[in-house]
């Protein structure tokens, strides 16, 4: 709304306050961000992380900064969209809702799953692609139990937004009936090149932002006021080449405008090439938003590029326009987040129109197809494995035989707590720093056996050394149920994962560890 207002003034008045609007908006959320980092960046893979490694708890702090950065970032210019901080915020604050009516930490899956549901269903007014996305993306699982509260949920966010907002779409558009048999031959080639783009937006994000957070050139927390002075440089050759202020925040009113007028070839060329180098640089600089407006914008940037060009030598018409351009916004988000049921609704759901139904299934299949060639993961699993999480704990195995064929290493504890030595300061140091009950014992870099809480503290009392018991030992490349055998000759219930070597520890695992990661498979 500030960008709109701004444009309507002179052109070096717009630039002025822009580059206000982009710079305080950009160091607000700097500072932000340095409070909380988790709040940086879209919010659906930390959701997604939440609910599979945390089950289902997200801490009130990071959703509250994730709300405030979130308004700050979008409304302050950055290149991003709404809908992942919104999916986070519902997640969140469902979560933190189970813990006040008494729901254990690791017991709020169902709480995220339905708060992820409203939270999208409220930011687009999509109550089907909010079911679906959570059931394609976050839980992964058709058969979910969840479905039945997913639905509710979405239920009343849709409702909420129409006692608030009302009923119409997010483009309202004039009724689309198109004939032309040419429009349904482009549809592919339009899907072809939209998915493309979504392919080169996933790439370059993944490229670029481990760089930005390794640069020295200036403090890592200051990454999105950088990505906000480039932001705004970009957003300012659009405008000044254009008149459009899509760049800036979601673009809706551009895209908006393409829908229902149209847009010149060259004008949807320069806004498509703008809106993805910006939305590149606003989340590789550590941004707060999401990427579904900035991916729709493109795919019907690139739909109307398509249809100007065709247009110099067919006779399209507005309707033939409009199918193009949606048909752009589906491909392009289905071949960054490769669900093609989500891609499909959610534009349909934005425009009410039937006419584009077969073209947007068309679309999906082509996304997918492409999304899957260029990559084996889509943009939200690789940037939570960029940040170091294993793909096995967000994403466990469906059945039982693959979850026993899983190497051990996926579920142990890879940092346990030792003991080198028997001087009693040493063990007296342990027990005072940690609260297990037992420790692998290691002797020259080889294990040597295993000290209980219990003889330490009888051995520090009474002057002598503690007893060493016999520790069952399973190497790295055994399977979990491999492991689940070793623990019948357990005695402490307690494996020592050792390396290649089968002499030094990589890591422990627990009953404890195995049975929370079989009841996390199983919910």
């Amino acid at each position: 709304m500030l960008y709109i207002r701004a444009s309507s003034l002179s052109t070096g008045t717009f630039l002025i306050l822009s580059f206000i609007f982009t710079i305080t908006s950009s160091f607000a959320v700097a500072l932000l961000l340095k409070k909380n980092p988790a709040a940086a960046g879209s919010g659906i893979p930390q959701a997604k992380a939440a609910y599979w490694k945390d089950l289902g708890y997200i801490p009130l702090k990071t959703v509250v900064i994730k709300f405030i950065a979130g308004i700050i970032s979008v409304g302050g210019g950055a290149s991003l969209g709404r809908e992942g901080p919104t999916i986070f915020l519902g997640s969140g604050i469902a979560s933190w809702l189970s813990g006040l009516t008494g729901t254990a930490k690791r017991q709020r899956r169902a709480a995220l799953a339905t708060g992820a549901s409203a939270g999208l269903a409220a930011a687009f007014n999509t109550p089907l692609a909010a079911i679906t996305f959570c059931i394609e993306e976050l839980i992964n699982d058709l058969n979910t139990r969840y479905l039945g509260r997913v639905v509710l949920a979405s239920l009343f966010g849709a409702l909420t937004v129409y006692a608030m907002v009302g009923k119409q779409p997010s483009f309202t558009l004039p009724n689309v009936t198109s004939e032309y048999w040419l429009t349904y031959v482009l549809i592919p080639l339009v899907a072809l090149f939209s998915s493309l783009l979504g392919v080169i937006f996933q790439k370059s994000i993944l490229r670029i932002r481990p760089k930005t957070k390794k640069s020295k050139l200036y403090p890592g927390w200051l990454s999105p006021c950088v990505g906000g002075v480039l932001t705004w440089i970009i957003g300012s050759a659009v405008f000044l080449s254009t008149g459009k202020i899509g760049i800036f925040g979601l673009g809706y009113n551009d895209l908006s405008d393409s829908l229902v007028n149209g847009t010149v070839w060259w004008i949807a060329g320069i806004l498509l090439a703008g809106k993805l180098v910006a939305t590149v640089i606003s989340y590789a600089f550590g941004g707060c938003g999401g990427i579904f407006s900035p991916t729709l914008f493109i795919g019907g940037m690139c739909g109307a590029l398509i249809s100007g060009l065709a247009s110099l030598w067919l006779p399209a018409t507005a309707s033939d326009h409009v199918i193009l351009s949606t048909i752009g916004m589906s491909a392009c988000l289905g071949a960054v987040i490769r669900a093609p049921l989500t891609s499909t609704l959610i534009v349909f759901e934005m425009t009410h129109q039937f006419e584009i139904v077969p073209g947007l299934m068309l679309s999906a299949v082509v996304s997918q197809l492409v999304g899957h060639l260029a990559g084996k993961h889509n943009l939200y699993d690789a940037l939570l494995l960029q940040d170091g999480h294993e793909l096995l704990k967000i994403k466990p195995p469906r059945d039982l035989q693959s979850w026993q064929n899983v190497p051990v290493s996926h579920i142990m504890c890879s940092k346990p707590v030792v003991a080198d030595s028997l001087e009693p300061e040493k063990l007296g140091s342990i027990l005072a720093s940690t609260p297990y009950k037992r420790f692998p014992f290691i002797q020259e870099n080889k294990i040597a056996g295993l000290l209980t809480r219990e003889s330490i503290e009888l051995a520090l009392s009474s002057g002598g050394q503690p007893q060493i018991a016999e520790v069952c030992i399973t190497d790295i490349n055994s399977t979990v149920k491999e492991a689940a055998d070793r623990f019948m000759h357990s005695p402490h219930g307690f494996l020592v994962i050792t390396d290649s070597t089968k002499t030094t520890p990589a890591g422990i695992l627990t009953l404890h560890d195995l049975l929370r990661a079989q009841a996390s498979v199983a919910e």
